[in-house]
């Protein structure tokens, strides 16, 4: 066996059972100059020194760090793979059709195993069936002139309906009602008790989705080095701080430190942890769990110096958003961020994961914050004494309690002050206390991100309405959603008790949110549940119509119950502007429902409050959030907790009890989990019936490396704007009734009611390929209006995305999309560039490319060409019907310029974004999957 090239840094810790590598021992004088965070890549590309994927070389250029930083290329091999279900399960079932595709050779599909530790996390799927006095059929969204209920009392109008449970090919079960408080089926007037609501769409999740969790459950027993973590549980970013995460990770009798890489955009918040990691797209972790290295350019660290003491009334997420705004102008993309002084002391574990999390927002790799006594002090409550004490003399001892940066921010907390963001972007921030104002303002302004050109004389439109019996009126910004959602602000126990206690106090002044609005509470994982109840606010919440429906992204991914129809008609009848405000991190306009036009985001206790004030255009300084049964006045700072009480109540209830029953049920799983029964066999059988589970074509012709083939005379499919987010490319949410993917559902003879969502059918590559480009907010230049429609040139007719793709390719035509500015921003999402993959495209032209998308785009073997500075498709007056050309030389290096010519005669040069190496061999394969699997043969 080959010696490993630095066995000679090994030592050992307790009694010398504990092995590590330390990097400290090199005696360079490197070392103590290297950031904390690049100490951790160091000591990775130390212990997988293969001379292959990581070389001795590696080493040296990230000991170089000071001179190395944006020029050298290096790998990192993560101890472990975060999935959640919605790209885990694309990526499990390419691993399955891997099996298969070694099996047809002849070569063992046994070979076909995740090399580096996976966990896959069911629960991210969850939708609302039963709400607070609605149930409805999850995946047919409210259309006009339907024969819902909305939820209002009285006799069902449609005759031919059932309810969920009954559409799941289960007969319905008799629910008890409970305290005069029933849900009640828009289909039927069928009482749900809303102690039952969670319990009830869980149990839907579960009946709905059995058929991928049994192949997840295969997948569980199939596959080495995975686990996958039971439904009803919780979703990737609660799971991966409460119970995954390690700090240190102690394998083969090695310590060594924790680190990810996950395909969840929470992933980042990992870093609050004093643990290293990141998002990756679903091509990338696929690679990582098959031993591949990420590969990345040594980044520049810039220090971020916290100084000054938080305002009482001040959340973490106000203190996110004003980071966030200080680092957007710091230019500090590509970047790792790490956080120091006094004023990091002041902040929670919570607080500081919560920060971490959104470092794609100012577009840093991640935001770390290095392993502190607050940060012991917290794992305390979670992990035993033992485990302490060898974390603490590991960290210690390979000096991991030190920094040296590139550059240093400083930033005063004290100036921080709350913020909402919207009505369309994250990045547009809104000091509450102008929130009135602004919201007008946007009244005014021509349509874009932040306007909707309402006329003037048409502002103060009201439109009145009858819900159960009782009138109410709409306006401009009224508040029609509103959601605390599974996102990483309920894993911040701070800022839901916020929440909690608002209500509490709220509730017992007589205050309540009006009844038509769509209210819910989707915890990330019943620990928040846990200790809302044992802090005493979750019924509070309840109250107000805040009930929690479930675990996992709901409204958040566009899985938001149907408005009542009498809302929905009062806001068509009066063209208003209806807002939806939720406690997440994504907004854009048309994501929650295609009604509403304004979405912002807010704090927990900010959704509270302003559904109870029932609109946004409100000042909370001078005007009340209503009135006592008594006709008193209740105003928002009469209601909103201490910061002491607040901290007081997560001292008493956010204990190591809560850890202890979490990890309980990880490890114990639940009934219907247990009971969920799989096929064995180390090949799938795969069921070609199925419309949720499919083997993709990925894997043909794998036994002669192809050379990469010019393109000739290709069509353009979409021409495109600047802004193009993976919202607007990866399918996501329902399945619209007259989409291409529902066609396809309703040939398979599916009913509408039994289409389920795009993320519970990502293993059916049918289905993800229709629904490639078929978002209602998609500008394709082509068509000149919002829509998932595109132009078919050689016929001039306008078709779906899809059948137009299909008809060239059943022509044999190529085909390319034309794109302006940041092309590609927004989550992580495999099918961001697995769906034009298989709509035949062959490469994106465009101005620019969010970084992590130009790299899923190689990983398919696509071409990701950039125009020249200062030149772009309107500046070379391109009308997008040309045919294009694009000729490749026999051999490609980084970053090659290519010439394109069109059929009418221009030519203009582009740059293809192959930065590494190994951007070269993936393209050149075809992309990374079938590299590998060619690997393997």
């Amino acid at each position: 066996m080959r010696k490993h090239p630095y066995s000679h840094l090994i030592d050992t810790l307790k009694d010398g059972s504990i092995k590590f590598f330390n990097p400290h021992k090199i005696n360079d004088p490197r070392y103590d100059k290297l950031p904390l965070s690049i100490r951790i890549l160091l000591e990775s590309a130390i212990r997988n020194c293969d001379g292959f994927y990581t070389k001795q070389e590696d080493v040296q250029n990230i000991l170089d760090w000071q001179q190395q930083q944006n020029k050298a290329e290096v790998p990192f091999s993560p101890a472990r793979v975060l999935l959640q279900d919605f790209t885990g399960i694309p990526a499990m079932v390419d691993l399955a059709a891997m099996r298969d595709a070694l099996a047809k050779h002849g070569v063992d599909p046994g070979l076909v195993n995740p090399k580096c530790p996976t966990d896959l996390i069911v629960d991210h799927l969850l939708q609302i069936d039963y709400s607070k006095c609605v149930s409805v059929l999850t995946g047919r969204p409210p259309s006009r002139g339907s024969s819902q209920c909305g939820g209002q009392r009285g006799a069902c109008r449609k005759s031919a309906c059932s309810d969920p449970a009954a559409s799941a090919g289960r007969p319905s079960s008799s629910v008890q009602q409970i305290e005069n408080t029933p849900l009640l089926c828009p289909f039927h007037l069928k009482p749900v008790s809303e102690t039952e609501t969670a319990v009830k769409n869980q149990e839907m999740e579960l009946i709905r989705n059995k058929e991928r969790l049994q192949f997840f459950k295969w997948c569980s027993k199939a596959f080495k080095n995975v686990n996958v973590v039971p439904p009803d549980v919780g979703a990737v970013h609660q799971v991966n701080l409460e119970y995954l995460s390690r700090v240190v990770q102690v394998n083969d009798g090695f310590i060594y430190p924790d680190s990810v890489v996950g395909t969840d955009s929470h992933t980042t918040m990992i870093n609050g942890l004093g643990i290293l990691g990141w998002g990756v797209g679903g091509i990338e972790s696929e690679a990582v769990m098959l031993g591949q290295p990420v590969s990345l350019t040594l980044p520049e660290v810039v220090g971020c110096k916290l100084v000054g003491s938080i305002n009482p009334l001040t959340t973490s997420i106000d203190i996110v958003l004003g980071i966030k705004k200080h680092l957007r102008q710091a230019s500090i993309t590509g970047k790792f961020l790490e956080f120091f002084g006094p004023g990091v002391s002041q902040l929670s574990v919570p607080d500081r994961t919560t920060i971490a999390n959104m470092c794609p927002e100012y577009s840093a790799i991640v935001s770390f914050f290095p392993v502190d006594q607050v940060t012991l002090e917290h794992f305390k409550k979670t992990r035993d004494q033992e485990n302490l004490e060898m974390l603490e003399s590991y960290m210690k001892a390979v000096k991991l309690f030190q920094m040296t940066l590139s550059q240093v921010i400083e930033i005063d907390l004290s100036s921080m002050v709350p913020y909402v963001s919207g009505p369309k972007r994250p990045s547009d921030r809104v000091e509450v206390s102008s929130m009135k104002e602004d919201f007008q303002s946007c009244l005014n302004e021509k349509v874009g991100f932040k306007g909707f050109h309402i006329a003037k004389e048409k502002q103060e439109t009201r439109v009145p309405f009858l819900h159960s019996g009782q009138e109410y009126q709409l306006a401009h910004g009224s508040v029609v959603i509103a959601a605390v959602i599974s996102c990483t602000n309920n894993c911040n126990p701070s800022v839901m008790l916020t929440a909690g206690l608002l209500a509490k106090k709220a509730v017992e002044a007589g205050l309540v949110v009006k009844p038509y609005i769509r209210t819910s509470l989707a915890p990330g994982s019943g620990m928040v549940t846990h200790y809302l109840n044992a802090s005493g606010v979750l019924p509070y919440f309840s109250q107000l119509g805040f009930e929690v429906i479930g675990y996992g992204c709901a409204t958040c991914v566009g899985n938001t119950a149907p408005l009542p129809e009498a809302v929905v008609d009062a806001i068509e009848q009066g063209d208003l502007v209806a807002c939806g405000i939720l406690s997440g991190n994504r907004h854009f306009e048309g994501r929650l429902c295609d009604c509403v036009r304004a979405n912002y985001l807010a704090s927990p206790p900010l959704v509270v409050a302003y559904a109870i004030a029932g609109t946004v255009g409100i000042d909370f300084e001078k005007e009340p959030l209503g009135e006592t049964p008594e006709g008193k006045q209740v105003y928002l700072r009469d209601v909103w907790p201490s910061r002491e009480e607040v901290q007081q109540t997560e001292e008493d209830t956010v204990i190591s009890s809560i850890f202890k029953d979490l990890r309980g049920r990880m490890e114990k799983g639940n009934v219907f989990w247990n009971s969920v029964e799989c096929p064995d066999g180390v090949v799938f059988p795969w069921d070609h019936k199925s419309t949720y589970i499919r083997s993709p074509s990925f894997f043909s012709k794998l036994v002669k490396v192809p050379a990469p083939q010019s393109i000739e005379n290709a069509h353009a499919l979409l021409f495109l704007g600047d802004e193009v987010t993976t919202d607007h490319i990866s399918p996501a949410g329902s399945i619209a009734r007259v989409s291409a993917a529902a066609k396809y559902l309703l040939s398979k003879r599916l009913t509408p009611r039994e289409f389920n969502s795009y993320g519970a059918r990502r293993g059916n590559d049918a289905v993800m390929t229709r629904g490639t480009f078929a978002s209602i907010k998609l500008q394709n230049r082509f068509i000149g209006k919002p829509g998932p429609k595109t132009l078919h040139i050689p016929s001039g007719q306008t078709m779906d995305v899809f059948e137009a793709a299909d008809r060239y390719q059943r022509d044999g035509v190529p085909l390319i999309i034309l794109a302006g500015k940041h092309y590609g921003s927004g989550n992580s999402r495999d099918w961001v560039a697995k769906g034009p993959y298989l709509l035949g495209v062959r490469a994106v032209i465009a101005e620019s490319f969010e970084k992590l998308h130009k790299s899923q785009l190689v990983g398919m073997g696509i071409m990701p060409l950039q125009f020249q500075s200062g030149q772009s498709a309107d500046s070379l007056e391109l009308s997008g019907k040309e045919r294009f050309s694009i000729s490749l030389p026999d051999s490609l290096g980084l970053r090659p310029r290519l010439t394109v010519k069109t059929s009418q005669g221009k030519s203009f040069t582009v740059t293809a974004l192959f930065d590494t190496e190994t951007d070269v061999i993936f393209f050149q394969h075809g992309g990374l999957l079938r590299y590998v699997a060619r690997t393997l043969l």
